[in-house]
């Protein structure tokens, strides 16, 4: 009795064998036409005194934000991204820095959720004096649904790979341990493509992607 007890002590001693794990990482990807256009808009003024240049840029934006509003886009669909001014130098022949006066700008982050609307009205501002146009991005308003797929494409990919890996090792997938994700949204910018003329500026939206990973571990059975 004294030989069996002494048994059982040393075996709860010892450590548990550690189990096999397979770590797989699996991808879903989705491309879809985007709804909605990100653009910034804006103007850059010189003028010999610094109140001069910064009344001209707030005359300016001030037209653009009305034109804006005028074509339907909402105030919570407009944002001031910068707003500046400095003194500008420039070298003269000898190398030497000369006054040149100020520069003011007032830049704005515009979301056009009507992509038919978008030529004409970036067509309307530069009318209304906008001289800066930047930063075209086309995405989504509403990524979820569609992340959610690529989610799901991403586990299939994940699962599939997995059994793959098993099968040809020999072995068993067990349960799994824990599963991660990082998620990529495409669109970036891009550039602007040759449309019919008389919708204004030429935009072409292309289409917009978004990118689901996961990462899964499973135990592996012998």
């Amino acid at each position: 009795m004294r030989a069996l007890l002494t048994a059982i002590l040393l075996a709860m001693a010892l450590p548990a064998a550690a189990q096999s794990t397979l770590t797989v990482t699996g991808e879903g990807s989705r491309n879809v036409a985007p709804d909605m256009a990100v653009v910034t808009v804006g103007v850059t003024e010189r003028a010999a005194r610094a109140s001069h240049a910064m009344n001209a840029a707030s005359t300016t934006a001030e037209a653009i934000i009305q034109r804006l509003g005028a074509a339907g886009i909402a105030p919570a669909d407009m944002q001031t991204t910068d707003l500046s001014l400095y003194p500008v130098r420039e070298n003269d022949m000898s190398g030497q820095a000369q006054f040149e006066g100020f520069e003011a700008s007032n830049q704005l982050s515009v979301q056009v959720r009507e992509l038919d609307s978008l030529g004409p009205v970036l067509q309307a501002v530069l009318e209304d004096g906008a001289n800066r146009l930047s930063s075209l991005q086309f995405t989504l308003q509403d990524p979820r649904p569609v992340m959610n797929d690529a989610r799901r494409d991403a586990v299939e990919d994940a699962r599939a790979k997995a059994q793959l890996y098993a099968d040809a090792a020999g072995v068993a997938l067990g349960g799994i341990r824990s599963i991660s994700e990082e998620t990529e949204n495409g669109g970036g910018p891009r550039p602007m493509m040759a449309m019919e003329a008389s919708r204004g500026v030429p935009v072409e939206p292309g289409s917009t992607s978004v990118t689901a990973r996961v990462t899964m571990v499973w135990n592996l059975e012998q």
